[in-house]
């Protein structure tokens, strides 16, 4: 094909493609995660979906199954991915507070959860975290009720390492 990009290079564009798609169904869905698989493949295994992939793209993200209640962590270190797949993603609903706001937060996550979303500073925000089986890492993040996207593989380094392991 050509006119396609390296996966690595597209991973932040597959990220973006992501998050407009989760957004289209608006705001407090449960976390959902995508598997990222390349295009040729999926169209070499699944011709009737020439239709409706962009052929030009080289991965495209899958829904996967809704991943189940409790710890998130959990949930990941018990995922494992055939070889088909070239990367995933992870979509998640969180609260962002300031810096200088976060020094007070508590050290047991269900009560530092809590006091984020009651906290003055709070906002809520969507996070797509997208990483490749070889180690590229891409992030954005969609602050509710402002209608623009950050974009830095660093957002999320934890969840990136944890979406990682997933490939090991």
């Amino acid at each position: 094909m050509t006119g396609v990009s390296e996966p690595s290079s597209a991973l932040p564009s597959v990220a973006r493609e992501v998050e407009e798609f989760v957004h289209s169904g608006g705001w407090d869905q449960r976390p959902q995660l995508f598997a990222l698989v390349p295009t040729e493949h999926l169209l070499r295994e699944q011709p009737d979906l020439a239709g409706q992939v962009d052929p030009e793209s080289p991965l495209t993200p899958i829904a996967q199954d809704s991943l189940p209640d409790g710890d998130l962590g959990a949930a990941l270190a018990g995922i494992m991915w055939p070889e088909a797949v070239a990367g995933c993603a992870l979509v998640q609903e969180i609260v962002m507070l300031p810096p200088d706001a976060e020094a007070d937060l508590p050290d047991a996550e269900d009560a530092m959860a809590r006091v984020a979303a009651s906290h003055p500073m709070a906002r809520e925000a969507r996070l797509v975290a997208a990483v490749l089986r070889e180690g590229a890492t891409a992030c954005v993040v969609r602050v509710r009720d402002i209608d623009e996207l950050v974009e830095n593989p660093q957002l999320a380094p934890n969840l990136t390492r944890a979406l990682l392991a997933t490939f090991d």
